[in-house]
């Protein structure tokens, strides 16, 4: 068998780049004439172009010479229902303001390949939007930020990037003052993914609202937010000699497995167990009983979140500062069938 050897690959816009020590947003400009590039920079990416022997790709240079806003999407999240209603809000708002998406996924939370991600930014895009937990990152923001093209991250703090989020803390606060209103004083609460900020901020505010009420008894379980890891949760919470009466999971995924745990266990919900969410995604409510939950406007803020990233591209383009925006959003508490007050 005669086996063919693989063809080299050429040099990249991200390899003259990082050459020349300028983004690849730069190379492209020297590559299209562009006035705005100070000579030294100019002579540097050019020299950078000799030295790799680039040959320039007609398409990326005619993607980047369009005045079309071309920018990218990044997601890896395990929960298919809040993909579905982030998808949802960024195309809809990217048709009334007639930008173009590319998608660029990761598997079960995790990052796209690095190859991947260095691709994207390649393709001459403009900016990129992040769905959580992709914004918290470093494989998938370092490569961007090294480009210098704009950011967006949804779902959590960024000091270098525009911001969209809730309070989460206080949408965790809120809820666990609504279960120890109903009187439940022994509460199960099911921690988030831990290498995520939301997860620590709503566990947060779970602890200060209890901490502020005195007399509650506590039982932490950790969670990734999946609806498998929910079902563990569950268990273990339930399985207890004295369970709780009440179990706050910090997603609708985890908390729609835990009542399906008591459903096994012949359980009534809310009668025997209160059982609250968090995101009312669709998940809350393709279920009996339907949850009660926090509401966190996902399609509103992947709107709003791909608003200000346009914003900024167009600004950049100017040569405008960057500004960097942080949105925090309203949650709403949604009250349901899964809660009742506390028996006995």
């Amino acid at each position: 068998m005669t086996i063919t050897p693989s063809k080299p690959r050429g040099a990249t816009v991200i390899d003259v780049a990082k050459r020349a020590g300028v983004s690849p947003m730069t190379v492209s400009r020297v590559i299209n004439g562009s006035t705005s590039v100070r000579d030294e920079t100019r002579k540097a990416v050019k020299d950078a172009i000799r030295e790799l022997n680039y040959t320039p790709n007609v398409a990326a240079r005619a993607l980047v010479t369009s005045q079309e806003i071309r920018l990218g999407v990044i997601y890896s999240n395990p929960s298919a229902a809040f993909m579905h209603d982030f998808l949802i809000g960024v195309y809809e708002e990217a048709s009334v303001l007639g930008a173009q998406l590319f998608l660029l996924g990761g598997q079960d939370g995790r990052p796209p390949p690095p190859d991947a991600i260095d691709r994207l930014i390649a393709s001459g895009i403009g900016g990129v939007l992040m769905a959580p937990p992709m914004g918290e990152s470093r494989a998938v923001r370092d490569p961007i930020s090294l480009a210098k093209l704009p950011m967006a991250v949804v779902g959590g703090p960024a000091r270098d990037a525009i911001s969209v989020r809730i309070d989460d803390r206080a949408a965790a606060y809120d809820m666990t003052q609504h279960l120890i209103a109903l009187g439940h004083r022994r509460i199960g609460f099911i921690i988030g993914n831990p290498s995520q900020s939301a997860s620590e901020e709503r566990l947060a505010g779970f602890d200060q609202a209890v901490r502020e009420a005195g007399g509650v008894e506590t039982v932490l379980v950790q969670g990734d937010f999946t609806y498998m890891s929910g079902l563990v949760a569950g268990e273990q919470l339930l399985d207890m000699a004295k369970p709780p009466t009440a179990i706050f999971a910090s997603s609708d995924d985890m908390a729609a497995a835990v009542v399906s745990v008591a459903h096994r266990r012949h359980m009534s919900v809310p009668d025997d167990l209160t059982v609250v969410g968090f995101d009312d995604t669709s998940a809350a409510v393709t279920l009996w009983p339907p949850l009660t939950t926090i509401r966190q406007p996902v399609r509103a803020l992947a709107a709003e979140a791909l608003r200000l990233l346009i914003q900024e591209v167009k600004s950049s383009r100017k040569g405008s500062k960057t500004r960097h925006p942080k949105c925090v959003f309203a949650h709403e508490l949604i009250e349901r069938q899964s809660t009742a007050p506390v028996t006995g």
